[in-house]
């Protein structure tokens, strides 16, 4: 309940850049959820403001990833685009499991690293969780932007992890948002399911 009402109160008095970042980002979260390739310009706006956001209260990582969204918005219209014309609507693809333990080991490898690096050569808050999120979101980005099926789980627990990081950092509302997202996430494992099944029915060119 305590959280509740600091996060009531913040939102009253919040930085309006914020709650703009914030804004956008929900509705990102639900136009991919949604298939729609609109979700990519709602994500170039907002991750330019958290860009600035995040270098301000030194999660430098976070500010880093954010930089590397506004990229991944350009790259994911393009790919959702292109994907479109060809195959009349963006197809969805799943990952054996293999693949998934390789990249899973691969970026925990490289999380560890640049966290070492980070806690060491830099001033940056909470190094190695900030690290974490940093590299997994990098990579589980890309995976969306090819419709990777299983992106939806890695987000999960990205944002598991980024609701402690955030609220350590009293961005309150950008936890909320975090919260909002792992809600979200399951619902868009539901509709990508089915719209998965349906790309496999026959007359569908599967």
């Amino acid at each position: 309940m305590d959280i509740l009402a600091s996060t009531i109160g913040y939102f009253a008095n919040a930085p309006f850049w914020e709650l703009v970042a914030v804004g956008l980002s929900i509705a990102y979260v639900i136009l991919v959820a949604h298939n729609s390739i609109w979700c990519w310009p709602a994500a170039l706006i907002s991750t330019f403001i958290f860009t600035v956001i995040f270098y301000d209260v030194s999660l430098l990582m976070e500010s880093l990833l954010n930089g590397y969204y506004m990229v991944m918005a350009v790259y994911g219209w393009y790919c959702w685009q292109r994907s479109s014309q060809v195959n009349h609507g963006e197809k969805i693809i799943r990952w054996p499991l293999r693949h998934h333990l390789v990249l899973v080991l691969a970026l925990s490898l490289l999380s560890l690293l640049l966290g070492w690096y980070m806690a060491n050569y830099t001033q940056a808050d909470f190094a190695y969780l900030d690290t974490f999120t940093t590299v997994f979101a990098m990579a589980t980005t890309y995976l969306v932007a090819i419709k990777v099926f299983e992106n939806w789980w890695y987000w999960i627990v990205i944002n598991t992890a980024s609701v402690y990081l955030y609220l350590q950092k009293g961005l309150e509302p950008t936890a909320c948002l975090a919260m909002f997202n792992i809600v979200m996430c399951f619902i868009g494992i539901y509709r990508w399911h089915s719209a998965y099944k349906l790309q496999l029915a026959p007359g569908n060119g599967s």
